[in-house]
């Protein structure tokens, strides 16, 4: 028990470093539309994790949520006055980013990281046409500056593992 501990606390102390390009994309789209940071997790290390990123000023809304299913997100959407058709969701998870979001009307990017959970994995292709794959977060500049888009303010993050990355130096 007393090693468990250990290493969670020792988990909890590792710094947050942000993953290449985050910054730059996060600061370039909050001076055009409003934008959602949605994390599921612990409350108080996702807390922890969003104050170190320095990113929290640019979000207008920061969820934690519970479970990331379509009854989830529309009661976010509908919190927040937003329209699904009106929403892109940046994430990681087809399972929880993406196909709840494109099953309620919005639009969503998927960039894979390396590291995702095995009961986030999904099998399949996705195909809907709603549905961007980015290789990287910097991509999604490309996207806004080429394409019409009929977003109107509303930008949605999942931060897990696209905002930042955990150290793994103390």
């Amino acid at each position: 028990v007393k090693e468990i501990l250990r290493s969670g606390q020792e988990l909890l102390q590792r710094p947050i470093i942000l993953l290449d390009g985050v910054q730059e994309v996060i600061s370039a789209l909050c001076e055009n539309y409003k934008l959602v940071l949605a994390t599921k997790g612990d409350l108080f290390d996702q807390k922890r994790k969003i104050s170190a990123s320095g990113l929290q000023e640019c979000f207008c809304h920061i969820e934690i949520m519970s479970d990331k299913k379509n009854a989830d997100y529309k009661r976010l959407l509908d919190n927040l006055g937003c329209k699904a058709e009106n929403l892109l969701m940046i994430g990681n998870s087809i399972k929880s980013d993406i196909i709840p979001i494109l099953e309620l009307g919005g639009y969503a990017a998927y960039v894979p990281h390396h590291i995702t959970w095995a009961h986030e994995q999904c099998e399949g292709e996705v195909t809907h046409s709603h549905f961007i794959k980015l290789n990287n977060i910097k991509e999604i500049q490309t996207i806004f500056s080429f394409c019409h888009i009929p977003f109107s303010t509303w930008q949605l993050f999942e931060q897990k593992y696209h905002i930042w990355q955990e150290s793994k130096k103390r």
